[in-house]
């Protein structure tokens, strides 16, 4: 069954490229919200302690690349943010 969690984790966080591709080119993120992002991460930094805890390698793997790539995001958001550009 511990496949199951190996293609939720592919599906889910390679679910966050596109966002992450686009943010990084136009660097617009005047319609992404900071609380939402800023919750996110720390839902899926838990996420993470929880598959170490467990040691699930899905749930690790899945949740640290999903840090990474919710991270950039987030720092760009609040790189505009502090920019005064939202």
């Amino acid at each position: 069954m511990e496949y199951i969690g190996y293609i939720a984790a592919v599906l889910t966080t390679a679910s966050f490229l596109p966002q992450v591709i686009h943010t990084i080119k136009v660097k617009d993120t005047s319609s992404i919200s900071l609380t939402m992002y800023t919750l996110f991460l720390i839902g899926t930094l838990c996420w993470l302690a929880y598959g170490v805890v467990l040691e699930s390698v899905p749930i690790i793997v899945a949740n640290a690349i999903t840090v990474s790539l919710s991270g950039v995001i987030f720092s760009i958001k609040l790189k505009n943010v502090m920019a005064g550009r939202g």
